[in-house]
């Protein structure tokens, strides 16, 4: 029994270093060549393993896909309250927020390409998504924002979750632009720019 216990325990790491190792492939494989384009083959062979131990860990393509965004997805939410618990000015929070989202996908180009452009080749794609992590960090923008309103640091005749989108979209759109530009900058600075623009909108005069 203990022999079990112990093979269990040590197996563990190993599938996970594994999947990840899967995932972190797939990553490159479809910033490099398209989702589209690209096959299980390409992963495999960048993650140095045999085609078929791909299939030990995603049924599909389109899984591998998912668990990206998933994994991404997760890591960023649980960064992000852990870093807007440290904090309590909602303003704060929304800079923050605004710093992480660039700030991580700058510091992973090939993220940011499958994140901005792989992820968006289909609708169906986007309705599932939409329906997955994204709507947590909407939700959480939103909820700051109200906060704002409640202590009066924030404009009350603004809806939430439309500002929530707001700020959204001008974050999203500085990473497509930065990964679209042949010119080399920094992305995560722009922060600053973006929460400039925002703050003037929605803050009470």
């Amino acid at each position: 029994m203990s022999r079990i216990s112990k093979s269990a325990t040590e197996a563990r790491p190993m599938i996970a270093d594994k999947r990840q190792a899967i995932l972190r492939a797939a990553i490159e494989v479809f910033a490099r060549k398209g989702y589209f384009n690209s096959k299980v083959a390409d992963i495999a062979g960048v993650a140095g393993i045999a085609d078929g131990t791909v299939y030990l860990y995603f049924k599909s393509k389109d899984e591998i896909l998912h668990s990206i965004f998933d994994r991404a997805m997760a890591e960023f939410i649980d960064e992000g309250k852990s870093q807007l618990s440290m904090l309590s000015s909602p303003e704060e929070k929304l800079r923050k927020i605004a710093e992480l989202h660039l700030g991580r996908l700058s510091d992973d180009r090939d993220l940011a390409i499958v994140f901005q452009v792989e992820l968006r080749g289909s609708t169906k794609f986007m309705q599932e998504f939409s329906a997955a992590g994204f709507a947590e960090y909407l939700d959480i923008i939103r909820e700051t924002i109200e906060d704002g309103q409640k202590s009066g640091l924030f404009r009350k005749d603004l809806k939430p979750i439309v500002c929530a989108k707001i700020l959204y979209g001008a974050l999203d759109e500085m990473v497509t632009n930065w990964i679209l530009s042949n010119r080399t900058y920094s992305l995560a600075p722009m922060a600053d720019e973006v929460m400039k623009i925002f703050f003037g909108g929605m803050l009470r005069r």
